[in-house]
């Protein structure tokens, strides 16, 4: 149903002084310290794991070589969505609207509406990580004490603890020992901090007092002085979890968004009515093949 002189009623006589609801500020973006973002041509995107080759053993002198099976493991797909917006506003509004607010005010509150729907799903990858009702690839949740291997046993990206000096350093020791699906030592390293604004001055003070954090201690912060997180702390105002927090480490194919098609609008005008209307429309898929990208704790409660 289109828009009419009802619904901007207050518009359409002289005296007001403004149009007020929509000249707020922006929590946008946060998607991009979370994700690798890549271009698709195609309905979906898929990756696979390749496994390559287990430890190389000692030869004897005169011995046959042992060889061994590189082999793919499991698949991870991007299914892209299209999320779309529109109104319609009749000839009438348009022609009797005083202020001229019809356009710029509701084409910029489409924009608002499809950045919170992209920065929601975004965020909604690391919401609904530790549950088993959004497993991934390897068909278990992003984190999760039981990723499955070729041959390395279940590995872990996760663990219950709420966020401190101690829980930082614990996971700065497991990602440092993380190992690939053939039990070899891959050299991650962790590189930036993802948290809700809830842990925001909690960060700030477990990361850059110069010496340890709530302690009697005069003991140097470790985390502070040899350089830990080089990329800094994120804040995502759309992590639904206030005791949640995320390590992002640098081992590549981790989490990713595919764009099939960036934002567009669209107007046109109806010949037999005269309405106007405005659609805006994109193509996108968020999710993650590597777990070994990310380490992640739910807190401890």
């Amino acid at each position: 149903m289109a828009m009419n002189r009802a619904n901007i009623a207050r518009e359409l006589v002289p005296g007001l002084n403004a149009v007020f609801g929509l000249a707020y500020g922006e929590v946008d973006n946060e998607h991009k310290a979370l994700f690798d973002i890549e271009r698709s041509e195609r309905a979906f995107e898929e990756e696979v794991l390749f496994t390559g080759f287990g430890t190389a053993p000692v030869k004897s002198e005169g011995a046959a070589f042992q060889y061994d099976e590189a082999q793919e493991s499991y698949t991870s797909r991007y299914t892209h969505e299209t999320i779309a917006l529109g109104f319609a506003i009749t000839e009438e509004a348009m022609e009797d609207n005083l202020y001229d607010t019809w356009a710029p005010l509701r084409t910029k509150a489409l924009g608002r509406a499809m950045a919170n729907t992209k920065q929601t799903k975004a965020a909604n990858i690391f919401n609904n990580g530790f549950s088993t009702s959004y497993p991934g690839g390897d068909r278990v949740p992003l984190f999760s004490a039981s990723h499955p291997t070729v041959a390395a046993g279940d590995q872990t990206n996760t663990v219950s603890a709420d966020l401190s000096e101690a829980s930082l350093e614990s996971a700065w020791i497991t990602v440092s020992l993380t190992r690939d699906d053939r039990g070899i030592l891959i050299g991650a390293m962790c590189k930036s901090l993802h948290i809700p604004p809830q842990l925001r001055f909690v960060a700030e003070r477990i990361l850059k007092s110069p010496l340890r954090y709530g302690t009697a201690n005069n003991d140097l912060n470790a985390l502070k002085s040899m350089g830990y997180f080089q990329n800094g702390v994120d804040i995502n105002h759309r992590f639904t979890d206030a005791n949640a927090w995320f390590i992002r480490t640098d081992v590549p194919n981790g989490t990713k968004m595919f764009v099939r098609r960036p934002l567009r609008m669209e107007e046109m005008g109806d010949f037999d009515t005269g309405n106007k209307r405005i659609k805006t429309s994109e193509r996108y898929s968020f999710g993650w093949s590597d777990f070994r990208q990310w380490y992640g704790s739910a807190g401890s409660s």
